[in-house]
């Protein structure tokens, strides 16, 4: 059996309690060790065979996990965040379905909801976003046109971008020729939710120049849009005191 397990983002204790059972109980690990934290790995048996995948290739991955299916023993595959995002999980999952292996998923705590808590943010704020869009620039790996930044700026919705902030400048200057305003605040996380996490918000005018003064190129996130300023929101309806759900009447406030 393989187990696909999000290993949140970061922080150790930010795994899930299935995630760390499951890494306890396995017979092989293999880990993004160029992203997932190595002192999850303590969590591991003894004899637990380890392997970092920041090494191999898709191949080799399978060739590991083959041989342990071979022994009959478990095999964890340990993927930063959530795996659903920028895992990769789908062509490993397809070749295990073909050779007749098992296997499940894990969630993880997404580093996005990692960046959130570092920045004591709310993402969906009444009254000015209630959409989040999850994206990144196109790099070696294509981006669809109709999910262009340019496009997807268009809706005005908060914006989170994966894998960009090696060239933050120029997704500065795409940004604000799609039309946004050169004040749009903005955040830069870097390693949100580890030890050395770093966290700086501007304008969007100045993020190039932000992720330059502080020497941040990769594992950061870069946060656009107005909800980054927590301020000017509205607040939920669903806790107004004259607003009646499934589990509370709403108090008539005229009385």
């Amino acid at each position: 059996m393989v187990h696909f397990v999000g290993a949140g983002p970061g922080a150790e204790d930010l795994i899930t309690l299935r995630g760390k059972e499951l890494i306890e109980n396995a017979d092989v690990i293999i880990y993004a060790g160029s992203l997932v934290n190595p002192g999850l790995l303590k969590y591991a048996k003894k004899d637990c065979e380890i392997h970092d995948s920041a090494r191999l290739d898709l191949n080799e991955v399978i060739e590991i996990i083959v041989k342990a299916e071979a022994m009959n023993k478990t095999t964890v595959r340990l993927h930063t965040g959530d795996p659903s995002i920028y895992g990769a999980i789908r062509e490993q999952m397809d070749i295990l379905y073909e050779k007749n292996i098992g296997y499940d998923v894990t969630p993880g705590v997404s580093s996005f909801c990692g960046a959130a808590a570092a920045l004591n943010m709310e993402y969906t704020l009444p009254g000015i976003s209630q959409s989040v869009i999850i994206t990144r620039m196109e790099g070696r790996t294509p981006v669809p046109e109709r999910e262009s930044v340019e496009e997807l700026a268009k809706h005005g919705s908060t914006m989170v971008f994966f894998l960009s902030a090696g060239d933050a400048s120029g997704l500065q200057n795409r940004l604000l020729s799609a039309g946004l305003d050169a004040e749009t605040p903005c955040a830069l996380v870097y390693k949100a939710t580890w030890d050395d996490e770093e966290k700086y918000v501007c304008r969007l005018s100045e993020l190039g120049e932000t992720a330059e003064k502080y020497g941040i190129s990769k594992t950061a996130l870069i946060i656009v849009g107005e909800t980054v300023k927590q301020t000017g929101y509205e607040k939920s309806r669903l806790y107004a005191p004259d607003f009646s759900t499934g589990f509370r009447m709403g108090k008539n406030l005229n009385e």
